[in-house]
């Protein structure tokens, strides 16, 4: 013990006992525990049994130890030393300071007005937009012929992440809007600079036409999809166009009838109302810009304000900021019923030093063989920051999880839960789309050592691989958003070396599509492992050893199945969706086999029908059978382009970048020439040699 012996003295030395009756010191600062990720992973032993009595009499060494994170226990008169059991509370925002916690990268302006939305779903389904043939396709003007209203930095004073500090960069807030042309009509008013904004420009067009650019994810210059910023000075019964011109995916849920969310702040006071679908005229299309050489894409659509000189939010999908994520794990440690069964941890800190906390959900154990005996689930979401209605999903899982419900008391005796809901604070804070502060997509660097680069997932893989050498992980599932397929559906792996296994790991999703008929899509599901997915998080848990890892993939737009079918996703859908999850592994976990049997005749019978479809052809075996023949690709993620070093690393690895190996045919070439400069002399030299090649004698070929 470090300090044990530091203050030598003759006592010491000769053996003299401090005699001192131990007093047990129930003081713990939260410091110490928050800057040490090795002490947050030893949450895998939360469930402690009650701590026995200490002997009364023994020797002393609470003024000698330099530290207080040790507690003793006893076994009879011997003392067991182990270290103290966290505090639960860590950077959870109080009253008193509503702003702890959420930092910013320096150079991001961010305006003091706190942001906050009701929850709210709509009475019925909000149907998709029915396209008519003659929506507009406008093509960027720019702020050469139109008037910029709105625009920003864009935040990045150098190429990579510096430091941060709470609440963005210091001085005051500059003005981002502009009306230099006094125009008799007021302008709208724009702002994005708060949590999860995503807005860089705002140019008018027309007097009530409105052509904008968002800020691409820091640090990169790719990546524009998710959206959500505050307009306001608007008129009521005017028709406003609002055009985005610089998205980069060639298709969009847009074009297949999404609508964007409102938000009315006068309709929320009023009448209880939240975020609900709004436009009309909405098109996606290839506009004819470019940017690094890439064509552009934009996005139109046209709505009325409900009220005047209101304040409105506009999003591409329910916005879920950090923010709110604290708010709710504050509700859930302050509930002294929830809080038995429920440990929230730091699992670490990130880039910019926001905690990525990690619930251990369980029923306390009457013993540790119990404790031992029990298996593990571990859940995550937001790994990419744009996709908010991964959290939603979180979110319903985690109400359903820890209520007072039946199945969730038994799935709480059965299983010990380790969930991260969320797994990339820093790009939710400054409202990324897919990437953390590296620049890089998190989700395609599970298999990276670099732990100071990566830290979230880096400790989230650590302690998976520590819980799999304690307990077995029944299931692994990352939460995802999706944006260009309707419906839920699940991305899993196959192993085609073991072709007897080919079926068990599409058993937990083909239940979760009986569970959730009308939202749940099996036949969107997919169980290929490819070569540009190698390194995200379903198939890394895999190689470690989980054999149902997935990903969990929801739609941004809506449902074609069952009586849903056209409608869009609200809030209570996803969060549907997490409580679908916790049936599902009620049923895939049941000592009884006949689901999961049952499961398995049906998954062969659509196979057989899957391949007889595709390739013409009866099978009598599975065993022959690879995922190749019969599944197409996971499109739909074009991140792959992420993968790689941070960009702070970039520079110093390409100053040492070595030259290509070149192949055998270009080294032939180059020495037939070298061989041609040195016996210019002689013309008959190279057509010996080439002679010789042509014939193959064996003794030059050796």
């Amino acid at each position: 013990h470090y300090g044990f012996l530091s203050d030598n003295t003759s006592s010491v030395h000769a053996g003299v006992p401090i005699k001192r009756e131990w007093e047990r010191n129930q003081d713990s600062t939260a410091s110490d525990m928050i800057n040490s990720p090795s002490e947050s992973n030893n949450s895998n032993f939360e469930e402690e049994q009650e701590e026995p009595k200490p002997c009364q009499n023994f020797f002393s060494l609470d003024k000698v130890l330099r530290t207080r994170q040790l507690v003793f226990d006893f076994d009879g008169e011997r003392p067991i030393p182990r270290l103290r059991e966290p505090l639960d509370l860590f950077t959870i925002p109080s009253t008193s300071c509503p702003f702890q916690g959420v930092r910013w990268p320096i150079e991001c302006e961010v305006i003091r007005d706190k942001i906050q939305h009701i929850e709210w779903d709509p009475s019925e389904p909000e149907p998709f937009y029915q396209p008519t043939g003659d929506e507009q396709a406008p093509m960027p003007v720019g702020g050469v012929r139109g008037n910029t209203v709105y625009r920003i930095d864009p935040a990045t004073k150098t190429s990579y992440f510096t430091y941060s500090r709470v609440g963005g960069s210091r001085g005051p807030i500059n003005s981002a809007t502009s009306c230099a042309n006094h125009q008799e009509e007021p302008t709208l008013a724009f702002e994005s600079r708060f949590e999860s904004g995503n807005l860089r420009k705002a140019v008018q067009v027309g007097q009530y036409d409105y052509e904008l650019t968002l800020r691409t994810d820091l640090y990169t210059t790719k990546h524009t999809q998710w959206f959500y910023f505050r307009v306001r000075n608007m008129r009521v019964g005017v028709t406003y166009r609002f055009t985005i011109i610089n998205l980069m995916k060639a298709s969009s849920l847009y074009s297949a009838g999404m609508r964007p969310l409102l938000y009315s702040e006068h309709a929320a006071w009023l009448k209880g109302e939240g975020w609900q679908r709004t436009g009309a005229n909405i098109r996606y299309y290839r506009n004819n810009t470019e940017q690094d050489g890439k064509v552009l894409y934009s996005l139109t659509w046209t709505l009325e304000f409900p009220f005047d000189s209101d304040t409105c939010y506009l999003a591409h999908c329910y916005p879920y900021t950090y923010s709110n994520l604290q708010h709710y794990l504050r509700e859930v440690i302050s509930d002294p019923v929830r809080a038995a069964y429920c440990k929230l941890r730091v699992l670490c800190r990130s880039l910019a030093g926001n905690a990525v906390y990690v619930l251990t959900v369980t029923a306390p154990s009457n013993s540790l063989a119990e404790r031992k005996a029990k298996r593990a689930v571990v859940v995550t979401a937001r790994v990419h920051p744009g996709e908010t209605n991964g959290s939603w999903m979180m979110q319903g899982f985690l109400e359903f999880l820890l209520s007072d419900l039946p199945d969730a008391r038994l799935l709480r005796e059965i299983f010990i839960f380790k969930v991260i809901p969320m797994l990339n604070p820093d790009g939710v804070v400054v409202g990324n789309y897919r990437c953390s502060l590296t620049g890089c997509d998190l989700n395609r660097n599970y298999r990276s050592l670099l732990r100071d680069s990566f830290p979230c997932i880096w400790y989230t893989r650590n302690m998976v691989r520590r819980l799999l050498g304690e307990r077995e992980v029944v299931v692994y599932c990352d939460f995802h958003g999706h944006s260009r397929k309707n419906n839920v559906f699940m991305y899993g792996c196959s192993d085609r070396k073991d072709a007897s296994q080919c079926l068990q790991e599409r058993v937990f999703p083909l239940m979760m599509s009986k569970n959730a008929t009308d939202k749940f899509s099996f036949r969107s599901c997919k169980f290929k492992i490819h070569k540009s997915k190698e390194g995200t998080g379903r198939i890394v848990m895999w190689r470690l050893g989980i054999r149902n890892s997935y990903t969990m993939e929801s739609t941004f737009g809506g449902s074609t199945l069952g009586d849903m079918k056209g409608t869009h996703f609200s809030t209570r859908d996803l969060k549907s969706i997490g409580y679908c999850f916790c049936d599902t592994l009620l049923d895939f976990c049941d000592p009884d086999p006949a689901k999961t049997n049952h499961c398995l005749e049906e998954l062969g019978l659509l196979l057989r029908q899957e391949v007889r479809r595709k390739l013409g052809r009866e099978v009598d075996s599975l065993e022959d059978l690879s995922d190749i023949d019969i599944e197409s690709s996971t499109s739909g993620s074009n991140s792959t382009e992420s993968d790689g070093l941070p960009v702070h690393l970039l520079n110093a690895t390409n100053q040492g970048k070595k030259k290509q190996l070149r192949s055998r045919k270009e080294r032939n070439r180059l020495r037939q020439e070298r061989a041609g400069k040195s016996d210019a002399s002689d013309p008959y030299s190279c057509q010996t040699f080439n002679a010789t090649r042509q014939h193959g004698n064996p003794e030059d070929q050796s």
